[in-house]
């Protein structure tokens, strides 16, 4: 009970000092609760973004001529409509967002058009917290793109025919730059309809696994045990930009959370030194009057510990303070998925005292080893 005593007065002794050890653990807890909290939030953010880039694996019919379909975006095969199910009912594939399409150039209007018809992506079997990518088009009408709908003054709301059915233009595309720009996209079965191919498809795109290195091998053995005879592709380009851009995300939050762990630490060592250094005589006095080494690091380290725990739970108000402000700011598209990171409560509340102990241990030290009677002969 002495030293417990000895301990709570020395912290109203040195209040001032204290506060600032509190702070010190405080700002270090908060910026890695912080960044861990928005860190999560970027993840699912770089996410979304890179997500919107497009799906980034294609599947086409047994016998397409590649460099065909490259040269026209499309197979002039085309596959049973159930093989979209069939990929994503499959548990070993390790992609999701499956989307059923068939394509066809069409003369329309005397210009050259892509029809596209497409249904809402299939899930993934078990999958229920993906949000669904692409366009979702209603039986009877149709998304046109930027150069057919100026080139032919076509108006969201005006009913066009295409192949003989008519369709009511949902809305006009912005300019895109590309394919996108020449395309008419109808519902998946309008087009069958259109095209006399019903229940067929002749593409199916997916997202593979947002995965570092060179994986899209395993994805396409898996995709062909399930429809053999297809050929798998992967749009290198997405992956990678999809892959890197969330490894680089993830390796600058951790390096921050670093920088940030190594100034406190250095802060708290700084300050519980200073401490150690203004105790002096105090610390000769208690050596004299017959207090032992493990009384005097009880002091310290005690003092340490309540520093750390203090910090840790003003630390934890504050990083997640900071994280569900400034996430208003920055996550546009995730935003009602920054929230409080409570896991991270407990861990902030043992690693802060641990910390704090570390950050003090060699003050600490110097307190215990220093010669009481060479301390008070300097006074």
């Amino acid at each position: 009970m002495a030293v417990l005593s000895l301990l709570l007065r020395e912290i109203r002794h040195r209040a001032g000092a204290f506060t600032m050890g509190v702070l010190a653990v405080a700002v270090g807890a908060g910026l890695c609760v912080a960044l861990l909290t928005t860190s999560r939030a970027a993840n699912r953010e770089a996410g979304r973004l890179m997500r919107n880039l497009g799906l980034n694996v294609l599947v086409v019919p047994e016998g397409t001529d590649v460099a065909t379909y490259w040269a026209t975006d499309q197979s002039d095969r085309d596959m049973p409509e159930d093989a979209v199910r069939r990929l994503a009912d499959s548990p070993e594939i390790s992609a999701d967002h499956f989307v059923a399409t068939l394509k066809r150039w069409v003369t329309w209007r005397g210009k050259q058009a892509l029809l596209t018809g497409i249904l809402p992506e299939y899930p993934k079997k078990g999958a229920t917290d993906k949000a669904p990518m692409g366009y979702r088009i209603e039986p009877g009408t149709c998304i046109i793109g930027y150069a057919l709908a100026m080139a032919l003054d076509v108006q969201r709301g005006d009913t066009i025919d295409v192949l003989g059915k008519a369709l009511t233009v949902e809305r006009r595309l912005l300019e895109a730059g590309g394919k996108d720009d020449v395309r008419i996209y109808v519902d998946l079965h309008d087009a069958q309809e259109m095209l006399g191919l019903p229940g067929r498809i002749n593409e199916i795109e997916a997202l593979g696994c947002v995965c570092y290195g060179d994986t899209f091998d395993t994805l396409r053995e898996q995709i062909e045990r399930v429809l053999p005879g297809v050929h798998a592709t992967e749009l290198r380009d997405l992956a990678t930009a999809r892959a890197e851009t969330r490894h680089m995300v993830e390796r600058h939050a951790i390096l921050i959370e670093a920088l940030g762990l190594v100034a406190c630490v250095a802060w708290v060592a700084v300050l519980a030194w200073l401490n150690v250094r203004e105790r002096r005589r105090e610390i000769g006095i208690l050596r004299a009057l017959g207090f032992r080494g493990v009384h005097i690091a009880a002091l310290f380290f005690g003092r340490s510990a309540l520093m750390g725990i203090a910090g840790g739970a003003l630390g934890f108000a504050l990083g997640t303070i900071v994280a569900l402000h400034c996430g208003a700011g920055i996550f546009k598209l995730t935003l009602s998925n920054v929230r409080p990171a409570y896991d991270l409560l407990a861990p902030t509340l043992i690693a802060t005292p641990l910390v704090s102990l570390v950050a003090g241990l060699v003050p600490g030290v110097l307190a215990l080893v220093q010669d009481p009677a060479s301390v008070l002969a300097e006074e």
